[in-house]
């Protein structure tokens, strides 16, 4: 599971269609359900389990967040790389162009909060990682970012995937609305990159 989720994870900066994020939610409530299950059955009867499922919930967040860092950082050296090519490509689009700006002028400004946020929309950090690479923003900017988004979204979702493991039970209604909660946070964090600043 581990294997499937960093690839995934990593190669959704190329495909942003992967289910990365649904991927993690169902292995942490999967994760959390077998251990309070394992734990039910030890002592006879269903009672909380006192972090035993602490070592696979941790493990998921270091899988999902380094698998994260790598894909951001193997997308960022391509477009350093790339060069004129993928800048031609980006400029294309109006919408593209805006938000490598913003994007690229919040890093080298140190308002990473923007590149965190952008982690959570759809396709954001396809955007942040190629538009630093294209503008050949330092590995010093990007990297640290990457990291903090890279952990905050794993923590996220595992969070969720626990959390609702414990509220609804271990199964698909659980896994929903774990999903749907990434769901919206992800169209509220596309709303906040997308908002134009006032001045």
């Amino acid at each position: 599971m581990y294997a499937i989720i960093a690839i995934s994870v990593l190669l959704d900066v190329f495909l942003p269609v992967l289910p990365s994020g649904a991927l993690v939610i169902m292995a942490a409530t999967a994760a959390a359900g077998t251990s309070t299950a394992a734990s039910a059955v030890r002592e006879g009867a269903a009672v909380l389990d006192k972090g035993g499922h602490l070592p696979e919930l941790l493990g998921l967040v270091l899988c999902a967040a380094t698998a994260s860092v790598v894909g951001d950082l193997v997308a960022y050296r391509l477009a350093y790389r790339g060069g004129e090519r993928l800048d031609r490509a980006l400029a294309r689009s109006r919408r593209l162009t805006a938000a490598q700006e913003r994007l690229g002028s919040a890093v080298s400004r140190g308002g990473g909060a923007l590149v965190v946020l952008a982690r959570f929309a759809p396709a954001g950090r396809s955007v942040v990682s190629l538009s630093a690479g294209v503008a050949h923003r330092t590995a010093r900017e990007f990297l640290p970012w990457s990291a903090l988004a890279g952990f905050v979204w794993a923590a996220y979702g595992v969070g969720l995937g626990y959390l609702g493991s414990q509220w609804l039970g271990a199964g698909w209604v659980a896994t929903g609305v774990s999903v749907l909660a990434l769901f919206l946070a992800g169209l509220g964090a596309a709303y906040v990159v997308r908002r134009p600043r006032t001045a």
